[in-house]
Order: structure tokens, then sequence, then C-alpha cells
């Protein structure tokens, strides 16, 4: 068997943290901590897009923007865009996409930005589940909330939400977006060399603690709107 940190099992997620409404400013927001990974999202929006060459006729823009900040690592993290960060804002735009009612804000932008303050492995997926907290948070019209997680491969046993030392003696490393209520997959990444039939346990993992997640996001919604 692996042996974890902290004993943790093999299907088992980090420490969960799931916040609502955690900055006043923004339309919307949310924190969202596994283990030692920690991301803050901002939403704001829906609003009129300029410059207006840029608008959509029939749906609303949405725009993504994923930062680690130059604390958040062991090394400090060099401020402003990277060619990975650009790529991440990417996929989480993709993977976001189908779960929002674009068609609802024609014209319009909704922006999410999100910042990454402290890492240790499995950034993309804190930002996909901040982004999606926030997002709700904002009121945008959502099909559902999106839930991510990723798994591995680890001396033959599947893990679940690998942190920093397990990604560099994993076999793979398989991040997914999902929805849970609609059970449709809109991100699905692989960095490694598996099967089909071990990608599929591998997928089917990370689905588990996509739902685990999804549950921890609602309670996160309901107690941030609960009637006192």
């Amino acid at each position: 068997m692996v042996k974890r940190k902290n004993n943790r099992k093999a299907d088992e997620l980090r420490p969960v943290v799931i916040k609502a409404g955690v900055i006043k400013e923004a339309d919307g927001s949310a924190l969202v901590s596994l283990g030692k990974t920690t991301a803050i999202a901002a939403v704001y929006g829906p609003k009129t897009t300029f410059p207006k060459f840029m608008q959509q006729s029939d749906k609303a823009m949405l725009k993504t923007y994923y930062n680690m900040v130059p604390f958040s690592t062991d090394e400090r993290v060099r401020p402003g865009p990277s060619r990975r960060s650009q790529e991440i804002s990417k996929v989480t735009r993709n993977a976001l996409e189908p779960a929002i009612f674009m068609e609802e804000f024609p014209k319009a932008s909704i922006e999410v930005y999100i910042d990454i303050i402290e890492a240790d492995a499995g950034t993309r997926t804190a930002g996909i589940n901040t982004a999606s907290v926030a997002l709700a948070d904002a009121g945008i019209p959502m099909r559902d909330l999106v839930a991510s997680a990723a798994a591995g491969i680890i001396d033959n046993e599947y893990v679940l939400d690998l942190e920093g030392k397990e990604e560099e003696v994993t076999k793979c490393d398989l991040p997914i977006a999902y929805m849970p209520r609609l059970d449709k997959i809109t991100l699905l990444q692989m960095d490694g060399n598996i099967t089909p039939e071990e990608a599929k346990k591998v997928i089917k993992l990370a689905m588990k603690g996509c739902k685990v997640l999804y549950e921890k996001q609602k309670e996160a919604l309901r107690k941030r709107w609960e009637i006192k």
C-alpha cells in the first residue's frame, strides 16, 4: 500500500475547506483549500463587453484569469502571465463554459479571476472548484456546479488528489472537471503513459473525488445564503 501523509487513504481527498462570499467588492467569490493548496476566485459581471467588436451577439463571453501569486511556493513565482498560466486559464474557461447559460447574456462578459495563494499540487483543480462556487455566488445561472479532482497511479495503486511529492512519482496525473448532476465531464487532461483500462480506473476515481467536492461546494453556498 502507498504510504500517504497523515495516513490518508488512497481514495481519500486532502482536508477540504470551501467558503463562498469571501471578497466583499466582487459580484461573487470563493475560497477553496485542498491540503496546502489554496485558491481564491472573484467574479465580476455580467457586464457589457468592451471594446464592442469583441461582443458576441448571441451569448456572453467568459474570461478566466489564472494566476499564481509570487509567495505561493517555496521558490518565488515570477509575477505576471506565463505560458502555463495562460494554458490553465484556457482549460479553466473550457471546463466552466458548459455549466453556464451563456445565451442569457448576449454582448456581455463574465470575468473570473483565480489567484493561487498557496500551492502544493492540484492548483488547476482547486482553481476550477473555487471559480465554480464564485460563479454561483454571483448569481450566474448555471446548469450545474463544476467540481474538479485529479488522480494517478503510484506503485500500481490508484490514488486520488495527488499532492506535491506524489506528483513526482506518479505514473500519471489525470485531472478532470465534472458536473455530477448531469454526469458530464467538461475537462480531461493527462500527463503520463497508461493503458486505456488504467485510464478508465483513474477517471472513475477522480469522479468519485469530484462527487465529494460537489457536496462540499453546495454546503458552502447553502451556508453563505442561509436565512439567519
